[in-house]
């Protein structure tokens, strides 16, 4: 009788396993799509936490120029980046459809929420992984490191961001200090 209640219970483990792989990897098909300029990028859904309106966001001296400052998210001290600028771009001014991204990204001292800017969010859409080619060497305009790959959409390209590689380690680390400074 045992036998068969220990073969039904890990039959059960293997399918609840089997439907959270499922899940898993219909999410990560998943991105929200947003604007810097005119070109269309995305982040895989799993790694957003939420999107807020533009407001203001307190500068924090001896910080790289991508680093925008931080702002008070329900009481928790957040840096803010500007995305445009990290990946080499001109920073753009705020318009009514300019918003923060509130992403987590994993580090060595865990996870930590970041706020990107980005010139607009469009759309959470999915893309099948046959619609997706893996990172270019060269020829594109931001690090290769960077994208994650290039979702075709349309007939057009979208670059998957890598979220945990768009801030290297040591930047990680100064992001994480900007959030210790400011509640010290």
């Amino acid at each position: 009788m045992k036998s068969t209640e220990s073969k039904e219970a890990n039959q059960s483990t293997r399918d609840a396993a089997v439907v959270r792989e499922a899940i898993l990897a219909d999410d990560e098909r998943q991105y929200l799509t947003f604007m810097l300029g005119e070109e269309m990028f995305a982040i895989g859904i799993l790694a957003i936490r939420e999107i807020i309106e533009y407001g203001f966001v307190t500068a924090v001296p001896m910080t790289p120029p991508f680093i925008r400052g931080v702002i008070n998210l329900r009481g928790a001290v957040v840096p803010v980046i500007d995305l445009a600028l990290r990946l080499g771009r001109k920073a753009s001014g705020s318009t009514k459809r300019t918003c923060i991204v509130i992403v987590e990204i994993g580090s060595a001292n865990g996870n930590h929420d970041i706020g990107v800017v980005v010139d607009a969010v469009n759309e959470v859409l999915e893309i099948p992984n046959q619609e997706i080619e893996p990172a270019p060497e060269f020829g594109a305009q931001v690090r290769s490191d960077f994208i994650k790959g290039m979702g075709k959409i349309n007939g057009k390209f979208v670059i998957l961001l890598d979220v945990n590689n768009v801030l290297s380690l040591d930047e990680v680390a100064v992001i994480a200090n900007i959030g210790q400074l400011t509640t010290a």
